[in-house]
């Protein structure tokens, strides 16, 4: 009998996203099932992947009624498939089906921390956020953190004692360097939004708080004031009930002297040809688990400015595909963007790295080789 795989997460965009084409290939050799809250994203997963889906309704924020209810379901839905394996990713699923397959005796239990919310969380909210991931990590079998920085946390901050393996060099996902490419196709979009005369930045993701949105509005106000052949691209939706940037921020992108435009979320090649049409990526954010965007942007060819934090700092290896500043410090934002402006032959060098440092150590098929290497190792003697 085939053994069976459960990949769950909270929402079924992560699933369709973070597992295209995984679920697929994990298929011809295990028999799989997604699992995530129910929309059109799962139902995709199901027609592209070739797999059964179940879909159960997941609260994102903490709701002790909705959570119990979304528990039951679980603990119903483990009974009746009787998987071998259970691998969740995202915090809530990650929580609700560890405990789940713990209280059904699903043998094996991965979970994989994508990102850590508790350490920049401060007072109760971090003491909750840290109680909920040790209880992901006692029911948990097998822990995997995205990359080594998440490893550090959750040995530092003492959320598991269990061993933590990081998959070759971390990411959960890997690049498809030929998608990622400066395509034809992709140029043809290009060379309508590029401008060799003007500088352009591209922030590409959520426009809230957490991604450095203020601090990169409020440095890259001052670039614009002294350099005015320069602008900078915002490609993402703003999410004003989660996590909202300041009002003096939304100002600033508002007003177009400020050379600031917000083009909304963009998609396949509309968005590769923005990383194609821009001269540098910045992502300053207070967090990360493993940003794919950085990963995405030097599979195109740019150079990046990122924040200290988990994953970035992994990607980018200082003066050789970016370069990288403290967390939270507009002026230090500033000093970097104004270097790119003032020394090109220097982001240029980095620029001609950047694809290849992605492709050496992030490259898709490396990534998910290291992932089914793993589940053969620790399914062996299911």
């Amino acid at each position: 009998m085939m053994i069976k795989i459960i990949r769950a997460t909270t929402v079924p965009q992560s699933l369709n996203t973070f597992c295209k084409g995984m679920l697929k290939e994990l298929s011809q050799k295990y028999k799989v099932v997604g699992l995530s809250s129910p929309g059109d994203a799962l139902n995709e997963v199901s027609q592209r992947e070739g797999i059964q889906t179940i879909a159960i309704p997941f609260e994102r924020r903490i709701s002790i009624k909705d959570d119990l209810v979304s528990l039951w379901k679980l603990i119903k839905i483990f009974r009746k498939e009787k998987p071998t394996m259970v691998h969740s990713m995202t915090p809530k699923a990650g929580l609700l089906c560890m405990i789940a397959a713990r209280l059904t005796g699903v043998p094996v239990r991965v979970h994989t921390f994508t990102g850590l919310v508790f350490p920049t969380s401060t007072g109760i909210k971090r003491r909750i956020l840290m109680t909920t991931d040790r209880i992901t990590c006692r029911c948990a079998t097998h822990v995997i953190p995205e990359g080594e920085g998440v490893k550090n946390d959750l040995l530092n901050n003492r959320i598991t004692k269990k061993p933590l393996k990081v998959l070759g060099y971390g990411n959960v996902r890997g690049v498809d360097m030929s998608y990622y490419s400066r395509k034809p196709e992709v140029m043809k979009i290009a060379e309508t939004l590029r401008d060799s005369s003007i500088y352009t930045f591209l922030f590409v993701g959520r426009i809230v708080r957490d991604k450095g949105v203020n601090e990169l509005c409020q440095a890259f106000q001052r670039i614009h004031s002294q350099y005015p052949n320069t602008r900078l691209w915002l490609v993402g939706l703003f999410e004003d009930n989660l996590d909202p940037i300041s009002n003096d921020s939304r100002i600033i992108i508002d007003d177009e002297k400020n050379g600031i435009m917000a083009v909304g979320r963009k998609s396949r090649n509309e968005l590769l040809a923005y990383y194609a049409a821009a001269d540098c990526f910045v992502l300053p954010s207070y967090r990360e688990g493993f940003p794919n965007t950085v990963l995405e942007a030097g599979a195109m060819g740019l150079p990046s400015i990122v924040t200290d934090i988990n994953g970035s700092r992994e990607i980018i290896i200082e003066g050789q595909n970016g370069t990288i500043i403290p967390s939270k410090d507009e002026h230090a934002l500033y000093d970097a963007m104004q270097n790119m402006i003032n020394n090109p032959e220097w982001g240029e060098r980095m620029a001609n790295n950047a694809r290849d440092l992605i492709a050496k150590r992030f490259e898709q098929s490396y990534v998910r080789k290291c992932l089914y290497d793993f589940y053969d190792d620790i399914l062996a003697n299911q």
